[in-house]
């Protein structure tokens, strides 16, 4: 049961605990934006820029203001054994006592049957030892439409068992492969995102050769540049770390299950066929053992049947909840708690200011480019005079136009992409005094700081809509989507296979155990009055 659940909460709720990481995330990026308006814009905004510091109680606000969606409410409207069997109606929320305890009540038949069969049977067979033990008696005469039946339903109880085993094995087979494929398309979406997270931090980390000494940066950029780095680091080592963690766990219940099935469904395929040779051939005393064998597993079995339904019953209400969440992401649910994503409005206000901070920051470098690099200033004209000379810098390519639409680049413009190798062929050696010795646009210093300028503009670039993925769990919302649209009905479809295999296998041993009583005694009854003719 632990491994069940385990696997639940890992598949479908805690995702890899993503949690954590998207908070995280929604922080570092909330301070990279603020550091970069600041730093590089240059402009008094501290009024506008107070969405920042309160983006998270607006967002929490609304969220209390939208209207509650409940999950699966349909589905999940079942009753309570915990609420004086009053129907539940609070819907899809695996931290909800109540919803597990009515999801739990669904088995509640297989468990009654199990022992219902292990105290009925049991009884009986008491009794039939104490007849056969205290009051012997000759086993005379015997009915052959008794004798001829008995043996036909012993057939076909026999082949209903071995065919209950061929679907509980099939079913065990299908199912671990989906959810193999399952956790493997999670630890893929987990591992992509935790790449892209480091990729952000190597960029912003190459950003750390910014001088303090730059005449268009702030001192304390390399300061906040580090602190950044440092959050997104943790957010991807935390990913990372929980998916390996996770995913072993996950594997390692996933075998233990696997195990277990393919031991039932040997075992029980082994009782249903030697207690049926043992009844043919007469070999009472090992019937009789078998019979106390199969007693016992049988209500095992039976148990284990109300055990895959919850299972069945808890994936299907999670598949239901998923798949409705996505077409509702802004209501107010359950999964509120698990996913703490913004409203939609806050995700675009966020990548509007990536946008921003990368317009801002491309269009000062530029400013750069102009007025110094290349512009051939006298020696008189120290500091901005370093001996610059040789053919003009290309532009660098703003992506984005003043109002912030997409803006193709010119001729001539060099990406942001490939602007660092560009720049290098404009790099002079210089002196210990700083001066150009050979032609060039920029010395090394400053060609840094530059570059460490395109790092930071080029990583807000091209991962300013994947942080606003995680912000507003778009990301989430499409590993959701495929898992409920690819993996689910297969899921649904096999662990339904296994409980069913389940059933008939219980249903059609016991059946058996009872049949192999009955054909032994009129076997035996047969044998005694033939016997008795010769």
């Amino acid at each position: 049961m632990q491994c069940f659940t385990s696997l639940l909460s890992l598949l479908f709720i805690s995702l890899f605990s993503l949690s954590p990481t998207l908070a995280e995330t929604s922080h570092f990026s909330s301070l990279l934006l603020q550091d970069g308006v600041e730093a590089f814009a240059e402009r008094e905004l501290n009024t506008e820029l107070q969405w920042k510091e309160s983006k998270r109680v607006l967002a929490e606000e609304k969220v209390t203001a939208k209207a509650s969606l409940i999950l699966a409410e349909n589905r999940t409207n079942r009753k309570d054994p915990s609420d004086h069997f009053n129907h539940y109606t609070g819907g899809w929320n695996i931290t909800n006592i109540h919803y597990l305890l009515s999801v739990a009540f669904t088995a509640v038949p297989f468990i009654a049957v199990a022992a219902a069969w292990f105290v009925i049977f049991g009884i009986s067979l008491s009794i039939i030892c104490l007849c056969y033990c205290c009051c012997p008696r000759e086993p005379y005469g015997y009915s052959r439409f008794a004798y001829a039946l008995s043996l036909i339903f012993l057939i076909l109880f026999t082949i209903a068992a071995i065919a209950g085993c061929v679907v509980l094995y099939t079913g065990q087979v299908k199912i671990h492969g989906s959810t193999t494929s399952t956790l493997e398309y999670v630890v893929t979406q987990a591992d992509s995102t935790a790449k892209n997270l480091s990729d952000v931090s190597d960029y912003l980390s190459a950003a750390k050769n910014i001088g303090l000494e730059a005449v268009f940066l702030p001192s304390d950029i390399q300061k906040n540049i580090n602190n950044v780095v440092s959050k997104i680091h943790s957010a991807s080592v935390t990913l990372s770390t929980k998916t390996t963690d996770n995913s072993a766990k996950i594997k390692k219940g996933l075998d233990a299950m696997r195990l277990a099935l393919i031991i039932l469904a040997a075992v029980m395929l082994f009782l249903a066929f030697i207690g049926f040779l043992c009844s043919i051939f007469g070999l009472q005393c090992i019937v009789y053992f078998l019979v106390i064998i199969g007693w016992i597993l049988v209500a095992l079995t039976f148990i284990l049947c109300g055990v895959f339904l919850f299972l069945h019953n808890v994936i299907g209400d999670t598949c239901v909840a998923m798949d409705e969440w996505v077409q509702n992401p802004t209501a107010h649910t359950a999964l509120d708690d698990i996913l703490p994503c913004v409203d939609n409005a806050t995700a675009q206000e966020t990548l509007f200011r990536t946008k921003d901070v990368t317009h801002q920051l491309v269009d000062l470098v530029e400013k750069i480019t102009s007025t110094i690099t290349n512009k051939d200033f006298p020696p008189s004209a120290a500091p901005l005079y370093y001996n610059q000379s040789g053919p003009l810098m290309p532009h660098l390519c703003n992506p984005f136009n003043s109002d912030l639409s997409g803006r193709a680049c010119a001729s001539g413009e060099v990406r942001l992409g490939n602007a660092k190798e560009v720049w290098k062929n404009y790099t002079c050696e210089v002196s210990s005094s700083g001066i150009c010795q050979t032609p060039g646009r920029m010395t090394p210093n400053i060609y840094g700081q530059m570059s460490a300028a395109v790092n930071v503009s080029y990583a807000l670039y091209h991962y300013g809509p994947f942080l606003v993925d995680l912000q507003d769990c778009t990301f989430v919302r499409k590993t959701f989507t495929d898992i409920s649209h690819q993996y689910c009905p297969g899921l649904r479809r096999y662990t339904e296979w296994i409980y069913v295999g389940l059933v008939m296998v219980s249903a059609a041993v016991m059946l058996s155990l009872i049949f192999w009583v009955i054909y032994a005694r009129e076997r035996r009854h047969r044998v005694y009055t033939k016997l008795m003719y010769t």
